[in-house]
């Protein structure tokens, strides 16, 4: 009964979310760039299967990634072992980016760069800074400081050439995917679970906006 409200949920969920896009189109597709009514089925029936898969791959997020990744992270924080939860921290990231499967269609739109050498670029960024995002709780460092990390980017946006600008600012979007944006949230609050000063709340703060810089 309990699974069957939470997936009844997560429908609801997924139904806000593709059924205003999904309008748009179909009014796009009759009005201002018509198409065949059988490309107009296929896509309303392939909305209906996104929505019902969005709902499933959420369900399973909420069930066993968010879980998962809270436990990690509240293990890793009870050891004394500094370098231990930074290399946890680095694979982990490195090993939830890979799998993201909107970094493999980014992949795919970029003939330029070989897949997989974009892939373990943008995988290797996200878990440097996820071991940032450790230190930084460790240390207590402000959360401003990320400010500071974008600052950078835009300043080194001017040196680079400009058909590169697109592609890094994408691959740190793809960043904030459905499999990525639980994990690593679930991780800080693991992380973060088991400080008892006033700061343990927003330690998590901005992590996932964190690990987003290191693709770019």
């Amino acid at each position: 009964m309990r699974h069957n409200k939470l997936m009844q949920e997560k429908i609801r969920e997924s139904l806000a979310s593709v059924l205003p896009i999904t309008a748009i189109v179909l009014v796009i597709s009759i009005t201002i760039a018509p198409l065949t009514p059988g490309t107009i089925t296929l896509f309303l029936f392939g909305a209906i299967l996104l929505i019902f898969g969005m709902g499933l791959f959420t369900l399973g997020v909420d069930m066993s990634m968010i879980p998962m990744g809270d436990g990690i992270g509240v293990q890793i924080s009870k050891t004394r072992r500094v370098m231990l939860p930074l290399l946890v921290c680095f694979v982990l990231g490195v090993v939830i980016t890979i799998a993201e499967p909107d970094l493999q269609v980014l992949a795919e739109q970029l003939p330029t760069v070989p897949n997989m050498t974009l892939i373990l670029v943008v995988a290797l960024g996200v878990g440097f800074f996820l071991v940032v995002a450790q230190v930084r709780m460790i240390l207590n460092i402000p959360s401003y400081t990320l400010l500071l990390f974008y600052a950078i980017v835009f300043i080194l946006t001017i040196f680079v050439p400009d058909s590169f600008i697109p592609a890094a600012f994408d691959s740190g979007g793809v960043t904030t995917g459905p499999i990525t944006v639980p994990f690593i949230m679930a991780l800080g609050i693991g992380l973060a679970a088991i400080r008892s000063d006033k700061n343990s709340s927003s330690d998590s703060f901005g992590l996932v906006a964190l690990c987003s810089i290191g693709p770019i």
